[in-house]
């Protein structure tokens, strides 16, 4: 069973790389592809060149097995659709392989104005991080498609290629990438907040300055 973690990772911090890790084990996945997008749909553009984000990426999972970086969305020129990496991945790994769509719970209440979000259900599971103790959503609609998907046991997922919704409690850490760019624009230190040598990209090609 595989994990897909999008988002534009610009840059990728310790936030994504320990939910990532964490639900990897819960879920027993035999990796995740963290996926870099290229035309944003529901957020503002990335800032920096899309190959400089996925060596960030590279570079941040290297030397952790199970994590690993996956350019498709960067090597297409239209927007970065889930259904379309989906279906992407659906090609490579045939129908049969279990995946699991990671998402945090914010992104999550939106999800019904994703492009085509009941074939993302079919082609996908559903992975909803949330934090510990938090509430489910509020959404009626949501509400009815989650009910009608829910499962609370990892193992089920392993049956299926798609179609199950299920809420992983994971350690969110307080880290933004949005947080981390205006830091190196004011001159203060990430450090601690990312790879180091992720930073070390950051400062080497002078980025969010």
């Amino acid at each position: 069973m595989i994990g897909i973690l999008g988002g534009t990772f610009d840059p990728i911090h310790f936030g994504h790389l320990r939910t990532a890790l964490e639900v990897k084990h819960a879920l027993r996945l035999n990796e995740i592809r963290l996926i870099p997008l290229r035309h944003a749909v529901h957020r503002d553009q990335p800032e920096t060149p899309a190959r400089l984000r996925l060596q960030m990426v590279n570079t941040a999972v290297s030397g952790t097995p199970g994590l690993k970086a996956d350019d498709r969305e960067l090597r297409r020129d239209s927007a970065s659709y889930t259904v379309d990496t989906l279906l992407s991945l659906r090609d490579e790994l045939g129908g049969e392989e279990p995946l699991c769509l990671l998402m945090g719970s914010d992104a999550f209440k939106d999800f019904l104005s994703w492009h085509r979000p009941l074939d993302i259900t079919e082609l996908a599971h559903l992975v909803i991080m949330t934090r510990p103790g938090q509430s489910t959503v509020a959404n009626p609609a949501l509400q009815q498609l989650v009910a009608s998907r829910l499962t609370a046991d990892p193992a089920e997922l392993h049956t299926a290629p798609g179609g199950g919704i299920l809420f992983q409690s994971v350690t969110q850490l307080d880290i933004s990438a949005t947080r981390i760019r205006a830091m190196v624009a004011n001159g203060d230190s990430p450090r601690f907040l990312l790879p180091d040598a992720v930073l070390e990209i950051i400062e080497g090609e002078k980025l969010y300055l």
